[in-house]
C-alpha cells in the first residue's frame, strides 16, 4: 500500500501537466525501478484509468522475458498491458537513438489506437541533471539544455513526465516497499554509453548538485518557451509564401531568432523537419551577405529579403560565385 502523500504529491504533479485528471492515462513501463515507481504510482491515483506498454527493443536475450514480467505484475494489479516490438531487431551503430526513436513511435501509435491522450513516462530529476550534463559537453543550444521536457505533443498524443520533480532513489524505495524486485539492465552501468559516464561523474562529484542543475534545466525550457514565442509572432510578421517559395525579412532580428526562422522556413519549403541542421550557420553567413546557399535541398537567396525555394536540380560544380550546396 502506498502512503497516502505519495500518492497526492503524485496527483498533484500529474495535475499541473494536464490541468486535470486524464480520463485515461497510458504509462510506459520497462521494468525497471522508474518506471514501476511510476507505474504504481499511476494505478494508486487513478484506479482504472490506467493503461501499460512495454517495448521489447529485442537488444538483450532477457528482453522477452522482463516484458512478460511487467505484464504478470500489471495483471496481478488489475491494469491493463500490451507489449510493443518493432518488426526488425535494431542493427547497426546508435543502437541507443534507434531504440529510443522505436520506443517512443511504437507507444504514442500504441496509445493512439487505444484512443488515449496522454502519455507518461518515468523520467526523473536524476535523469534531467545528467541530461543537462551530457547536452552542456555536446555544445547544446538553449533547446537542448532544456533538456528533458515536463510535456510534449506527438500528433494526438502528448506525452508528459510527471517525476521530474521526483529523485531515483526515492522511486527506488517506493518499489522496494511495494516488495517488487525490479529488472537490473546491466547496460544502465556500462560506462560504454554517455548517459552512464555521466551519472558516475555525478555521483562523484558533490559541487554538482542534482537538484539545482535541474532546476537550471527548467529555468532554460522556460527561455525556451519565450523564444519560440517570439518566433512565432516574428514569423507571422516577416515571412510570406507563394508559389511553394518563402520570403523572409531578417532584419533587425538577433540572431538566434534569424536561425529559427530560416530553419522554419526550410522546414515549410521542404515539407518535414527531416533535415541535418548542422550547416545552417555557414549557408545564413553566406546568404547574409548577398550570396546563395543550397541546404537540404533548399535554395537559400540573400539581400534585403531572404528567400527560399526548392532547389534545381543538381548540375555539374563550377568555379566562382557566392554559391554553395551544404
Amino acid at each position: 500500500m502506498l502512503r497516502a502523500d505519495l500518492i497526492e504529491r503524485f496527483r498533484r504533479d500529474l495535475d499541473a501537466l494536464t490541468g486535470a485528471a486524464p480520463d485515461m492515462l497510458a504509462v510506459a513501463v520497462s521494468g525497471g525501478p522508474d518506471s514501476l515507481a511510476l507505474l504504481l504510482l499511476a494505478h494508486a491515483a487513478w484506479p482504472g484509468r490506467v493503461h501499460a506498454a512495454t517495448v521489447d527493443h529485442r537488444l538483450r536475450a532477457e528482453s522477452a522475458q522482463e516484458a512478460r514480467f511487467v505484464a504478470g505484475l500489471c495483471e496481478r494489479i488489475g491494469v491493463p498491458h500490451r507489449t510493443l516490438s518493432g518488426a526488425q531487431p535494431i542493427a547497426g551503430a546508435s543502437a541507443q537513438a534507434q531504440a529510443r526513436a522505436l520506443r517512443y513511435r511504437l507507444l504514442t501509435q500504441w496509445a493512439r489506437a487505444a484512443g488515449i491522450g496522454w502519455l507518461a513516462t518515468a523520467h526523473h530529476m536524476d535523469d534531467q541533471a545528467e541530461t543537462v550534463l551530457m547536452r552542456l559537453a555536446r555544445g547544446s543550444g538553449l533547446a537542448g539544455l532544456s533538456a528533458v521536457r515536463p510535456r510534449r505533443l506527438e500528433g494526438s498524443v502528448t506525452i508528459v513526465r510527471p517525476l521530474l520533480g521526483w529523485r531515483r532513489a526515492e522511486l527506488a524505495s517506493i518499489v522496494e516497499a511495494a516488495g517488487i524486485a525490479a529488472i537490473d539492465d546491466p547496460s544502465n552501468r556500462s560506462l560504454a554509453y554517455d548517459r552512464t559516464r555521466f551519472r558516475a561523474l555525478l555521483s562523484e562529484n558533490e559541487a554538482l548538485d542534482v537538484p539545482r542543475l535541474a532546476a537550471a534545466a527548467a529555468h532554460l525550457g522556460e527561455a525556451e518557451q519565450a523564444l519560440a514565442w517570439a518566433a512565432e509572432r516574428e514569423w507571422l510578421a516577416r515571412s510570406s509564401r507563394a508559389n511553394g517559395a518563402v520570403t523572409l525579412d531578417p532584419l533587425g532580428l538577433p540572431a538566434e531568432l534569424v536561425r529559427r526562422l530560416a530553419a522554419r522556413a526550410v522546414e515549410e519549403v521542404r515539407g518535414d523537419g527531416d533535415w541535418r541542421r548542422d550547416k545552417l550557420a555557414e549557408a545564413l553567413a553566406r546568404i547574409a551577405a548577398g550570396g546563395s546557399s543550397t541546404l537540404a535541398g533548399v535554395k537559400m537567396s540573400g539581400g534585403s529579403s531572404w528567400r527560399f525555394e526548392p532547389a534545381p536540380p543538381r548540375r555539374a560544380k563550377s568555379g566562382g560565385g557566392g554559391a554553395g550546396r551544404l
